[in-house]
């Protein structure tokens, strides 16, 4: 028998069948091979990386990047894409260094239940005005900033009365870093309710064809402002996180982890164009990118040669990933 024909499948021959089996299969191993290869050249030229100091240091550096990814990984997955969550979580910092000497711990919540609205916002009005996502959180980007330079006076806030509400998130346990055992934590919460939960279901359909879930009577306006939400909550975790380890709150203070974000994603094998990842992907992304930016600093490598990886990376991840199908203009 020369082809297989399932209900609902194309008709694949086993030979190409076998083809996109091992397609897949590459897919899903080469970030981890690229992760491996990464740490062994940076072991070799210096070989106080692979030291307990220096890897707690790597799974510490990675945090941040990890949340954000996280929230930002669900949003790609549907097809979109949220360039706002370094600005959502630079002006978690300022609200937390405004309101904890006041409040105290009550401020946690506030502001990340404050950033989960703003996420929440922002895929309502991406749905509701069928504006494209990226022009939503490119606008929400610059009034999330805006709002951060107003609240700090343009300054950066140093913490001092209240850092004990936050300081949990900066101390290891059990010989591991808080923040990246939050990190952990926030993916394996995430992943889960993407495979148990309906909505995960509901995020793949959407990603690999948003007219065909609309057709299905999928709540497609409920599934992207649930996840939108979900990415603003993750900048308000990441936030967190970040206003412990500085002990300040500033208007710029995440800005430069949108780049790295978005690159520990792709270069993890979730398709730019959505319906094709997932968020242990992006673990490993998130890892290879913190390897490459603690080898930079190791090496002794030009920092200047950092954000120039980071878009070597994104294009060539993204050409490899891309789903053309789904694009009708290349530009």
């Amino acid at each position: 028998m020369n082809v297989v024909n399932q209900p609902g499948a194309e008709i694949v021959s086993p030979p190409a069948a076998r083809r996109l089996d091992r397609r897949a299969l590459v897919s899903r191993l080469m970030p981890v091979v690229v992760l491996i290869v990464l740490i062994g050249a940076v072991a070799a030229a210096t070989p106080d990386f692979l030291s307990i100091k220096s890897l707690t240091t790597v799974a510490d550096e990675s945090s941040p990047i990890m949340i954000l990814a996280a929230g930002e990984t669900l949003v790609i997955l549907m097809g979109g894409i949220d360039l706002s969550i370094a600005a959502l979580a630079s002006l978690a910092t300022v609200l937390l260094a405004r309101w904890l000497p006041g409040i105290g711990w009550p401020a946690i919540p506030l502001v990340i239940l404050l950033t989960t609205l703003f996420g929440a916002l922002q895929g309502y009005i991406h749905y509701k005005a069928q504006v494209p996502s990226f022009v939503v959180t490119l606008g929400g980007m610059g009034l999330w900033s805006g709002i951060a330079l107003i609240a700090s006076d343009a300054s950066n806030i140093s913490i001092k009365k209240g850092y004990d509400a936050i300081g949990w998130a900066f101390m290891p346990v059990f010989g591991l870093p808080s923040a990246f055992l939050i990190a952990l934590t926030a993916l394996v919460v995430l992943g889960a309710g993407m495979r148990w939960l309906k909505i995960g279901r509901w995020v793949s359909a959407i990603g690999n064809s948003e007219p065909a879930a609309i057709l299905s009577g999928l709540p497609v306006r409920d599934a992207k402002v649930a996840i939108f939400a979900v990415s603003g909550f993750c900048a308000g975790l990441a936030g967190l996180v970040l206003a412990s380890r500085s002990f300040s709150g500033a208007p710029s203070l995440a800005d430069s982890l949108l780049l790295p974000s978005v690159a520990a994603i792709v270069i993890g094998g979730t398709a730019i164009t959505g319906g094709f990842g997932g968020l242990g992907r992006t673990f490993v992304g998130a890892l290879i990118i913190t390897v490459m930016r603690v080898g930079i600093g190791l090496t002794g490598v030009d920092p200047a040669y950092e954000p120039i990886s980071y878009g070597a990376i994104i294009m060539l991840a993204v050409a490899l990933t891309l789903d053309r199908s789904k694009l009708s203009i290349v530009k």
